[in-house]
């Protein structure tokens, strides 16, 4: 679903733009006319989470007369530590509606329009032709390449940014001037080693910084200032408060941008990255309820409650008399497991448990479940008092 409000004035510079760009308009890079060039600049924001935050917030107030937004997901109160466009009050609700009441507090102005939708194969060329920049501030692999490519094939210039612990990437891809993504990372990693950011964690500050420097990109882009990161690659490491660059070639044998280029048309990215498929209906037999799992126990049941946490998730609770391995040590730990019984695996959610439960399987243990909503849901439906996080 797409939405659009538009408070934009009429062409030129009002007089409460001149007043609200001031500090702009003193810059001889920026100027009457670099500031025009920003109010009929149109730029899209991939993602309003840690990354989609600080850019939007600071493109907006920059004064980019046409700010699009895509996401299609709801803040949650671990959102907050790092994706400052939202607030407390704001948890629950749809994050596109929490972004468009802050950017218009921020600067009503700028003509918004949210793309309520995931971003795939078959939307993304129709919403990001519309658009200028792109300043992709996604968080997963599918999305990365899919937002390169669809920018390679269209001619516009692709804003990346990512995230990792305490250190992050800022580039600019730009086939019209020099590499893509796909030059620099040319295949996906296995997605069993690409932990989620609540498995890997992520220092709250480190996107704000990111997100800052894809939105001072963009900004350049637009004005035709400066000197873009077009070739160049800076690595952020806010532990050691280091920065690094290093240059990028193009890859004559790229598929996209390379000699001879190969892809044409936007492909499955979700199956391109490894993403694991629905499971089978029959598959529906390893999920055990909280409720359920609390009976069992109860009874005596002959069974091996696998807990595939980190150590300090299950510092900060678990389930009494279960086992803990985590799950990037459970092939090397699998003989501690006890041989003959059947396993209930859990994480915080569910999604590590049933890679663990995948892996049991695959290692011939027969008998595998996955508790329905990990920690969280035996938090809410049989023991209040566990701590939850």
């Amino acid at each position: 679903m797409t939405k659009t409000t538009s408070l934009v004035p009429p062409a030129g510079l009002s007089s409460d733009e001149l007043r609200r760009y001031a500090r702009h308009l003193t810059l001889p890079q920026v100027g009457l006319e670099g500031q025009s060039r920003l109010k009929a600049a149109r730029v899209l924001l991939v993602g309003v989470g840690g990354l989609g935050s600080p850019a939007a917030l600071y493109l907006a107030a920059a004064g980019v007369g046409s700010l699009g937004l895509v996401d299609h997901d709801a803040v949650d109160l671990s959102n907050l530590q790092r994706q400052v466009l939202h607030g407390t009050s704001d948890v629950g609700r749809s994050k596109l509606d929490s972004a468009r009441d802050r950017l218009a507090d921020i600067n009503p102005l700028v003509r918004l329009t949210t793309h309520d939708v995931r971003l795939t194969s078959a939307n993304a060329m129709s919403i990001l032709a519309d658009y200028d920049v792109i300043v992709d501030g996604s968080d997963n692999f599918a999305t990365r390449y899919l937002v390169n490519d669809a920018c390679a094939l269209l001619g516009k210039p692709d804003v990346y940014g990512s995230i990792y612990r305490f250190e992050g990437q800022v580039s600019v891809f730009d086939v019209t001037r020099g590499p893509c993504y796909r030059c620099l990372y040319r295949d996906p990693p296995p997605p069993e080693l690409v932990p989620s950011c609540e498995q890997a964690g992520v220092l709250g500050v480190l996107p704000g910084i990111v997100g800052a420097l894809q939105a001072a990109e963009a900004i350049k882009l637009v004005l035709g200032s400066g000197e873009s990161l077009v070739g160049r690659l800076l690595l952020v490491d806010a532990l050691g408060m280091r920065f690094r660059e290093m240059t990028l070639a193009r890859d004559p044998d790229c598929p996209v941008c390379g000699e001879h280029p190969t892809l044409q048309q936007l492909i499955d990215y979700d199956a391109f990255c490894g993403a694991p498929r629905a499971r089978p209906k029959d598959e529906t037999r390893m999920v055990i309820t909280p409720a359920e799992l609390k009976a069992e126990l109860d009874s005596g049941a002959s069974l091996t409650v696998l807990d595939v946490r980190e150590a300090w998730e299950w510092d900060l609770c678990h389930i009494e008399g279960s086992v803990h391995i985590p799950l990037s040590q459970l092939p090397e730990r699998l003989p501690e497991l006890p041989q003959g019984v059947g396993v209930v695996t859990l994480c915080h959610h569910g999604g590590r448990a049933s890679q663990a439960a995948r892996f049991l399987m695959a290692n011939g243990v027969a008998q595998v479940r996955v508790l329905q909503g990990g920690v969280e849901g035996w938090a809410e439906q049989v023991d209040p008092g566990m701590a939850r996080y």
